[in-house]
């Protein structure tokens, strides 16, 4: 088709016609432009043919036609810009081909077909007007297929003409003019209206010219500068008719609708007011603006009966871009409503009021954010029309120019004539984009007759609209998404309790206050991360409907940079325990937004930090997590931060297999889905939630979470129940709570929950409930069950300490931990019960959890209720004691003060003796053995599960406990199912690692991931419904889950009962020859099992333990104490592999320095091969310099060397060199023994600062430097010099105690130059020498205070630390062999003024010999039974000493503070001494030391005898007489003293009670420990009653101690005395038994500790 053709065709055909006769022409591809000036000659002839054949009453519809087309094909051009999609296009300009389809409807050209035309005509011509740069619509110019320059000045005289003809109100006529005079784009800039006359253009066009061309000048230039057109996106307007959608704009952003009319009249036609710049203007005068433009644009969509939408804040062109998002700052939205209502009143006629409120909706305010997404204080104002036929009916509506109001009031003092013109009607119409008056004043002929036939028109108006209506009446929606999501969010099972998915985590955007009530469903998933981009999510947001529902941690995503090892980083993050709330766009810590330009560039690495580590396999297990986009905001670029994260969760996970989005809408989903279509060619439309409302995901996820899970938990009040608030219960992360009514309302399947108890699974609370169901056998009690209820708990309850515990010792598997669990279950009404997670927890945070269990819901202090806090399967009661000491002093320090105890700890741990000790009142034993009355309930039991169950001859954890650990019955297993068992096969290497962990580590397992990951089943097809148990085959029957609390949570599997673990790798190594070292070796080769997977920090930790944890039992010989069980077990079975073993265990810890230690010990031990052992010492010193043991290690190669070059000796006498080798040996192992005091003393200052940690002092440095000392006298005696007689020995003596020089011994010696050597090469150690005895004296002195001054906290005894006294004392034996002989006195006894120094000589070495030259030595005699036999020979040498020498003498204040221990000592062991003094004798003997001045030494012993022997008595003389009052400053100056003596040792420990102030006087007021035993019984019943208070409530032992009373004060006791003028303040020995308030009156008894007096069974007076 040419232009002749279009020619012909003007004539014969109307617009209409025409227009779509081209177009199907088009269709046909039979239409193609010749040239471009064909395409010019085409454009001229449409237009002239549409007012060549216009009909009046087809005027306006032709006119939208035509727009409509034009702006259609405009549209199609800009969407194929971006895009190339059939879809995307018709989507931009959908309303404009439903505005030509609708005007262009005839009789004979039904709509649907002109739709599909138009349709087809932009599909394929859109891309082709895109290549060619069409330019867009301006709002002046229509788009034509011509192309136009950017700029003006390049055009040339057929763009000038293109340009002129686009201009709708020019006449085309003078584009001619203008080509004629061959004017270019030059020319038009300086072109004048003047010049345009002169070319015979009218004025009016001329102007219209002139001013078309300054406005596209100025156009031109805010497009080039202006930054809102740089980087503004597209957004649809806000729901039409709606309120409350989650809907919000954003600055700058454009509105992907324009101005227009009626379209099909229910598409709403939008009209747009900046309304701004109100700086000088009133609120009446703005509000008048407002209510101007909403009553003209209301008037004309009503009379147009088309919907409507008029926009204040968005700004229009010139100014700004079509449809920019402005704001408007409002103050008060009220007045607006009020304002408007009042006007429409008003303004139209009276008749047509209530039709015109119905129609216009009242304003709607959308907020209006920022470009990076915070708010900005602006909205925009809407108000909707709606003319429904049902209101409007055939009405038409005419507006008054003035409120008809006002004007009746007027017209009484002004003429008719004035008032009508005044209040004149209007009757508006939309015509295009604008409002337009047919009524205008001074109306022509022609417009009347428009407006009369306008009216005319307005029934068919009607009826058109009632049909457009019909058409868009709302469809019931039908849609599958429901149960797709539900598939979808639990992967298949259709339950969140049982979801396929373990974690959870959340993207998502801005949210909207509307969408808030719809997200409950939120609430209850186990999130693990929530990526929230929305920077006020913390004030109005998401985010604070979490904090105020539930327990987050907020975290900057700098956070997740791994900078330390990932289980670090994990644990502080608290990942897998409470959700981790990550703010990725700013609003936390002052961290400013990003818009969408700048997000990825000052964000986006931060992110993708993020990403990648919740995406780790040792983070959150694979495939095993959902990633759940939320889409509570529209997102259009493809630079929005959401979409950029979805590109990284993309890479991460390889697809979208492990991604689920959720949008509220469809036109959301669109968007979301053209973005990633467009970037990655992915259909993501299987994977999207997009056709349910919010209130419908909200309520269909709710649904699958069981009544159990939604309902609320309880706790037992004090006589009720209290709710238990969630976000309480997530805040207690580290505790399992066990509520009133667990379980109740719960859907887990009775029999599997049994099933898995029943084959060896740990027992869970369902075990306990359906037990409790009408038909159900009871659950087993054990007979220490009843014990346990009816004696210990009470016993606990009666007594006064804080936190108080009481034990359960088990063998493995013999039902330790479930009986534990079923005491908590039966008390959960009296006690807030709960089981602590994991044993590696911070202590801290523990304590704290605990005491807010203990206070949630309660104020009064009298109500609550104790809580019974479980502890199971600890490795090392010193864990449980550092966790008892840190809940005892969160007690405190939340003033938890109580008369009974308020923490019961129930401790359920291995046994390390399999010997059954008797139950005492803090401890039972479960054994391996049952009871009879145990075995009938066993049986019975059996016979129900018989009955129920087909596979009962698997349940292997209930038989072995009913057959008494049958080693005959539990072969039979092992080998039957161990039957072929293929070391070569991955499922058999993996039950051995399995056997071997559970062998040698408590509670090891290996998780999910790693199995699946090693049994490859990570890669099968079927992985979904696939479990890793599956993988073992039949090996699977030996074989349980568990919950593995560690830094991250995760499922395990473990073997189901040890004694199978046991069988089964006795069977391996038996049957199928596979050595433990073959296993363990595998085990450390197998690089899989330390891959980035999760539990394998877990795994690490438990071959770490199994490598190098040592058993020190009391049953163990000290040679089987050297290294771990598993090391000696290999060294038995395998000689010589536990050394490849140990290599491979370096190379697979690298960094670890105790396996570099481990090493060590094994090459100076085993090998003696000492080189190797120091290199691998230095090493483990290189990885760990501030470690106090491995520092040890150092010292102990040196000292193992020195011993075993010794006794490899054969020379006797040894010879000059190789004594000089050994002594220096021995000097440097003195000084790195020296070395790890010093860390020693480093660490528990530390410790002591942190009050975290502890751990008592190290002391191996001490005893280690008096070992050294040992082998130095062995070596020195085995040399000529001091070896030959016992004469050469005393001089051995004399040079170690420093009184004898070595050139004295050479001068002295008749052999002198034979031994000249040996003393020439003595001379180089002479600082050795001389201080030698003063070294070992002062090491012996340290242990003495340390051992007899401080005890542990808690009565059992340390298997380590009885060993270390014992080689103190075979040290101390030695010592005594060389310093503490009998002399040969011949020489002295010549001269009689000697033989007085040889009594104090001799008498000092007596009492050196015995111990008792030092005050800790004698109180050592109070419970040592051998020294306490020495004591009157000891007591009598005192009296010796203190008759014999003379004040100033060296010794004789240490003596006489001495002697009076000894005598307090004496009194004690043996009261009836006939040598014994007076007590008031011994008293002034103290009196009178306390006169002297008190060397610094001997002040901590003086002033605690002080202490003790000065407390006041009713009569004043007993107590001392006026030294009594100076007692408080006594009692200080023993504070001091002891503080800086031995605080910085004694963490851990506590200072012990020597003496306890008992009833009588004198000698027999002082109790000592062992007076209390007897009062009590058993040593073992009296360690512990003393740990708990209930000793202090035997009647013997009231009896025997005294009373004191006195009143609280601030953390102490201020105490009454006999003294009326003396109080005295003592500290309780535990604070919690401080319960009563300030001032409150207490007695309690005291006990005397070198740290000061202190204050025991605290009770209130009344």
């Amino acid at each position: 088709m040419t232009a002749g053709d279009c020619r012909r065709d003007e004539y014969i055909f109307s617009p209409a016609v025409f227009l779509i006769l081209c177009l199907l022409r088009k269709k046909a591809k039979s239409f193609r432009f010749c040239s471009a000036e064909e395409n010019r000659n085409f454009t001229h002839w449409y237009l002239h043919s549409l007012r060549r054949h216009r009909r009046p009453e087809e005027e306006w519809r032709l006119s939208s036609a035509r727009r409509g087309f034009e702006k259609c094909h405009c549209a199609a051009y800009k969407a194929s810009r971006h895009s190339i999609t059939e879809e995307v296009v018709l989507n931009s300009c959908h309303q404009y081909v439903e505005l030509a389809a609708m005007q262009i409807e005839t009789p004979l050209l039904k709509r649907d077909h002109a739709r599909f035309l138009l349709k087809r005509t932009v599909i394929l011509h859109s891309k082709r007007m895109a290549d060619r740069g069409i330019l867009e619509d301006n709002g002046s110019e229509v788009a034509h297929s011509t192309e136009l320059p950017a700029e003006i000045k390049d055009w040339d005289k057929n763009h000038v003409r293109d340009w002129i003809l686009r201009l709708t109100d020019v006449d085309d006529e003078y584009a001619k003019i203008l080509y004629d005079q061959e004017i270019s784009g030059s020319s038009l800039l300086l072109l004048e209206k003047a010049e345009l006359i002169d070319l015979n253009i009218k004025l009016g066009p001329a102007k219209l010219i002139i001013h078309r061309r300054d406005e596209l000048i100025k156009l031109k230039a805010q497009q080039s500068v202006s930054p809102g057109n740089q980087s503004s996106k597209s957004c649809k307007p806000y729901p039409f008719s709606q309120y409350h959608a989650a809907y919000r704009y954003q600055e700058n952003s454009i509105l992907d609708v324009i101005e227009t009319g009626a379209l099909n009249l229910i598409e709403p036609c939008h009209e747009y007011k900046a309304f701004i710049n109100f700086e000088n203007v009133t609120t009446e005068e703005k509000l008048k603006k407002f209510t101007e433009e909403v009553i003209r644009f209301a008037a004309a969509c009503m009379n147009s009966r088309t919907n409507g939408t008029i926009h204040f804040g968005v700004g229009d062109r010139p100014d700004f871009t079509h449809g920019q998002i402005l704001g408007t700052k409002i103050e008060d939205k009220e007045t607006y409503d009020q304002k408007l209502a009042d006007v429409i009143e008003g303004r139209f006629e009276y008749k047509h009021i209530d039709v015109v409120k119905k129609c216009i909706k009242p304003p709607r305010f959308v907020e209006v954010l920022e470009a990076d997404m915070t708010v900005s204080g602006k909205c925009v104002i809407e108000v909707d029309i709606e003319p429904s036929s049902l209101l409007c009916e055939d009405s038409f509506f005419h507006v008054y120019s003035v409120d008809t109001r006002k004007s009746k009031k007027r017209s009484k003092t002004r003429d008719l004539k004035t008032d009508e013109k005044d209040s004149a009607k209007l009757f508006y119409i939309r015509d295009n984009s604008s409002s337009r008056n047919l009524l205008v004043q001074a109306s022509s002929a022609k417009s009347l007759e428009e407006y009369n036939k306008y009216v005319d028109n307005i029934v068919l108006l009607s009826q058109l609209r009632k049909e457009a209506e019909e058409k868009h009446l709302t469809v019931v929606k039908n849609s599958v998404q429901g149960s797709r999501l539900c598939e979808m969010i639990t992967g298949g099972s259709r339950s969140l309790d049982k979801s396929h998915f373990e974690r959870y985590v959340l993207v998502t955007n801005k949210s909207h206050p509307a969408q808030k009530e719809y997200l409950a469903f939120l609430l209850d998933m186990n999130l693990t991360a929530v990526l929230d981009f929305d920077p006020e999510s913390a004030e109005t947001g998401l985010n604070k409907l979490f904090d105020e529902k539930r327990n987050i941690n907020v975290h900057l995503p700098v956070q997740y940079k791994i900078t330390e090892p990932v289980e670090e980083i994990a644990s502080k993050l608290k990942l897998t325990r409470t959700t981790s709330w990550v703010f990725c766009n700013g609003g936390i810590k002052d961290e400013k937004p990003s818009d969408v330009d700048n997000w990825l560039l000052e964000k986006g690495s931060s992110i993708r930090d993020v990403v990648s580590f919740l995406c780790r396999k040792d983070v959150l297990p694979q495939k095993k997590f959902l990633v759940i986009f939320l889409m509570l905001s529209d997102v259009t670029d493809n630079h929005d931060p959401m979409f950029e994260t979805f590109s990284m969760f993309y890479q991460e996970l390889k697809g979208t297999e492990q991604i689920l989005w959720i949008c509220g809408n469809g036109s959301s989903h669109a968007h979301w889905k053209e973005l990633i279509e467009a970037r990655y060619r992915v259909n993501i439309s299987r994977r999207c939630i997009y056709e349910l409302s919010f209130a419908e995901i909200n309520g269909t996820v709710l649904s699958l979470w069981s009544e159990n899970r939604k309902s609320s938990r309880f706790l037992p009040g004090g006589g009720s129940k209290v709710l238990l608030p969630k976000k309480v219960e997530d805040s207690l992360d580290r505790l399992s709570i066990l509520c009133l009514n667990q379980c109740e309302g719960g859907n887990e399947d009775k029999m599997e929950q049994e099933e898995r108890f029943y084959k060896g699974g740990k027992v869970s609370w369902w075990n306990f409930y359906f037990s409790e169901q009408p038909g159900s056998m009871p659950f087993i009690k054990r007979d220490n069950f009843d014990y346990i209820i009816d004696t210990i708990i009470p016993d606990m309850c009666s007594l006064t300490q804080a936190c108080v515990r009481f034990n359960i010792l088990h063998l493995p598997g013999c039902g330790g931990t479930t009986l534990a669990m079923h005491v908590l279950w039966t008390l959960k009404e009296k006690f807030r019960c709960a089981v602590l997670k994991g044993k590696a927890a911070d202590y801290d945070d523990v304590a704290r959890q605990v005491v807010t269990l203990l206070t949630c819901e309660t104020t009064d202090q009298q109500t609550r209720l104790p809580v019974l806090l479980m502890l199971d399967d600890f490795d090392e009661i010193d864990a449980v004691n550092d966790l008892q000491q840190h809940i005892e002093k969160e007690c405190l320090k939340k003033n938890g003060s109580s008369r009974s105890p308020q923490i019961i700890l129930l401790n359920c741990m291995r046994a390390e003796s399999q010997v059954e000790t008797e139950a005492t009142d803090d401890t039972v034993f479960i054994g391996n053995q049952l009871s009879e009355k145990e075995q009938k309930l066993f049986e019975k039991k059996l016979e129900e599960i018989e009955k129920i169950y087909k596979n009962a001859d698997t349940f292997y954890g209930f038989m072995i406990l009913k057959k008494d650990f049958s080693a005959e019955y539990i072969q039979g297993i092992v080998k039957n199912t161990l039957k072929g068992f293929d070391f070569k096969h991955k499922h058999a290497q993996l039950i051995a690692v399995l056997v071997l962990l559970d062998c040698y580590c408590k509670n090891a397992n290996l998780s999910v991931s790693v199995c699946e990951e090693f049994l490859g089943l990570a890669t099968r097809p079927d992985f979904e419904s696939c479990k890793a148990e599956d993988g073992f085959g039949k090996f699977s029957t030996l074989l349980t889950r568990c919950t593995e609390e560690s830094s991250v949570v995760f499922e395990a599997v473990r073997v189901i009962h040890s004694s199978i673990a046991k069988h089964c790798l006795e069977e391996l190594t038996t049957t199928f020859n596979v050595s433990k070292a073959q296993i363990i070796d595998f085990l450390l080769t197998t690089d899989l099992f330390y891959d980035c997977i999760q539990g394998k920090e877990k795994l690490m930790q438990d071959v770490h333990s199994m490598l190098v944890k040592r058993n020190y039992s009391a049953e163990s010989l000290p040679a089987e104490c050297q290294f771990s069980p598993l090391i000696q077990a290999i060294t038995k079975e395998t000689p010589g592999f536990e050394e490849n073993v140990l290599l491979n265990a370096a190379k697979r810890f690298e960094k670890d320095a105790v396996i570099s230690q481990l090493l060590s010990r094994y090459h100076y031990l085993r090998k003696k091969a000492f080189r190797e052992a120091k290199d691998w010492a230095k090493n483990a010193r290189d990885l760990q310099r501030d470690n106090s043991y491995i520092c040890d290690t150092s010292a102990q190669v040196i000292k193992h060397e020195l011993k075993d070059s010794i006794s490899s000796d054969k020379d006797d006498p040894i010879k000059p060199e190789k004594m000089k080798d050994y002594l220096k040996m021995a000097v440097s192992a003195i000084e790195a023994f020296r070395e790890t005091q010093e860390i020693a003393r480093k660490e528990v200052i530390v410790r002591y600062k942190g009050k975290k940690d502890f751990s008592p002092y190290n002391t191996a440095g001490h005893l280690g430097e008096l070992q050294i000392a040992v082998i130095v006298t062995n070596i020195l005696e085995r040399i000529p010099v001091f070896s030959l007689d016992e004469l050469r020995r005393n001089i051995l003596t004399q040079v170690l105690s420093g009184k004898m020089k070595i050139l004295d011994v050479a001068k002295s010696d008749p052999k002198k130059q034979k031994h000249v050597s040996y003393y020439h090469f003595m001379q180089e150690f002479e600082e050795l020498l001389y201080n030698f005895k003063d070294n070992m004296k002062k090491q012996f002195y340290f242990l003495d205070s340390y051992y007899v001054n401080l005890g542990s906290y808690y009565s059992q005894k340390d298997i380590r630390e009885l060993r270390t006294r014992q080689e103190v004392l075979r040290c101390f034996r030695q010592y005594t062999k060389v310093f503490c002989t009998k002399s040969d006195a011949a020489e002295l006894m010549k001269n009689r003024m000697l033989m007085n120094m040889l009594k104090i000589e001799k008498a000092h070495q007596y009492l050196e010999k015995n111990k008792a030259d030092s005050y800790s030595g004698l109180l050592a005699c109070l419970s040592n039974e051998g020294s306490a036999a020495n004591i009157e020979q000891i007591v009598e040498r005192y009296i010796f000493l203190f008759k014999n020498t003379r004040p100033q003498d060296d010794g004789h204040f240490k003596d006489t503070v001495n002697f009076i221990y000894a005598h307090i000592v004496l009194s004690r062991v043996r009261p009836e001494s006939k040598i014994l003094w007076a007590y008031m004798k011994l008293l002034q003997v103290l009196c009178d030391t306390l006169k002297c001045l008190t060397p610094l030494s001997e002040s901590l012993p003086l002033h605690f005898i002080s202490v003790v022997m000065l407390w006041p008595e009713t009569i004043d003389i007993l107590s001392g007489g006026n030294l009594s009052d100076k007692l408080e400053s006594y009692i200080s100056q023993l504070r001091n003293s002891f503080s800086n003596e031995m605080k910085p040792v004694c963490i851990g420990k506590r200072a012990v009670v020597h003496f306890y102030l008992g009833k009588k006087t004198g000698y027999e007021r002082l109790i000592t420990q062992k007076d209390i035993d007897k009062c009590v019984g058993s040593e073992q019943s009296m360690a512990t009653q003393l740990q708990n208070g209930k000793i202090w409530k035997h009647k013997k032992v009231r009896n025997t101690l005294r009373k004191v009373t006195g009143r609280i004060c601030t953390n102490a006791i201020l105490a009454d005395t006999p003294n009326e003028k003396l109080k005295v303040q003592v500290y309780p020995m535990f604070r919690s038994q401080l319960s009563e308030e300030l001032g409150a009156k207490v007695s309690f008894f005291v006990g005397f500790t070198m740290n000061g007096p202190v204050a025991l069974g605290i009770q209130p007076e009344s």
